[in-house]
């Protein structure tokens, strides 16, 4: 049988990621799947300076063992990089070297904006009150599913 687009998309292996919504101080951590198109926040990992425990990421890496990183990219409203957008590229690349996985940077404006709002209404629902902390993994969640929805807006690191 030939291959045609829509037989190779059904034979695609489903892929399994990790995204990262880098900061200085914190970095949201969500795991997705592309079998499901579903993504769920994992956990917030503390940064000194934007330096992560690496330990703490390789442990992420054993349990989850993904095909692929994704980490956001900070640009401005306007399309322009931002100046935090070569620390993130950086981030991006020592991921790389470190743990020799395939990593694709994905647009995330708005998204700490958009998971702040998620975040505010979910735990006003829950507890009564707003936690911050929700906001950075909330945020990689949406870098995720930003990819889900169309790969072909990953870049290089």
């Amino acid at each position: 049988m030939p291959d045609t687009p829509d037989s190779n998309a059904m034979s695609e292996k489903p892929v399994t990621l990790l995204a990262f919504d880098f900061g200085t101080g914190q970095i949201g951590v969500a795991v997705g799947q592309s079998l499901t198109g579903s993504a769920n926040p994992l956990t917030v990992l503390k940064a000194r300076d934007g330096i992560p425990n690496w330990e703490q990421i390789a442990g992420l890496l054993a349990e989850w063992q993904p095909d692929q990183l994704l980490v956001g990219l900070p640009l401005n409203m306007d399309g322009s990089e931002s100046a935090f957008c070569q620390r993130a590229r950086k981030f991006a690349r020592r991921l790389n070297g470190r743990f020799g996985l395939k990593v694709a940077m994905v647009d995330e404006r708005l998204s700490t904006f958009e998971a702040r709002g998620q975040s505010k209404n979910h735990a006003i629902r829950r507890t009564g009150s707003y936690q911050q902390s929700l906001v950075d993994d909330l945020a990689a969640v949406i870098i995720l599913n930003t990819w889900l929805s169309d790969p072909s807006l990953a870049q290089a690191p």
